[in-house]
């Protein structure tokens, strides 16, 4: 590889890791053309970009990026994947799923939102995550939860003053 490819890449690399807030990294090493084939097929169903990356080059593109990459490039070792989403829990499910007939891909590092993981110790962690839009629901559902009890109560009392005085006083004990 020459060096005006190496700077091609590297720059290729920086954009990415600035333009993605979620960052695995992961060693897929070991895992024949079947699986290989079959852990890209899983990551493009989930919506996981999966590209194998040589270790300097990406070290290059997280030192040029701004953003703090904490200790992650100290897992920069041996082989190395890396998966880009834009969803926080994404390539750890696909890890997690994938994990179910295989020992591999395992999670070396990442970094979602600003926060970095380092070790395969945190992929249940990493699953758990919820999505600033599960968070936005769950925070509709339970918003929305106590209104819906008041009009039910409100319909069952048959609409009649003295049925929703009733419901309300029997909503306040």
């Amino acid at each position: 590889m020459t060096r005006e490819e190496k700077s091609k890449v590297i720059e290729d690399l920086t954009a990415q890791l600035a333009d993605t807030q979620t960052i695995y990294l992961a060693d897929i090493s070991g895992l024949d053309a079947g699986s290989t084939s079959n852990l890209r097929r899983a990551c493009f169903k989930a919506n996981v970009k999966l590209s194998v990356v040589k270790n300097t080059l990406l070290a290059k593109a997280m030192e040029a990026a701004e953003k703090d990459f904490g200790e992650l490039p100290t897992v920069l070792k041996g082989n190395t994947s890396i998966m880009l989403s834009e969803t926080g829990n994404a390539p750890a499910k696909v890890i997690k799923e994938f994990r179910k007939k295989s020992e591999k891909p395992l999670l070396k590092g990442a970094f979602v939102e600003e926060a970095i993981y380092v070790g395969d110790d945190y992929l249940e962690t990493l699953v758990n995550i919820k999505s600033k839009e599960e968070v936005i629901g769950d925070i509709v559902g339970l918003l929305q939860s106590p209104a819906k009890n008041v009009v039910s109560a409100l319909k069952s009392g048959g609409g009649k003053l003295a049925g929703i005085l009733k419901t309300l006083s029997e909503k306040e004990g």
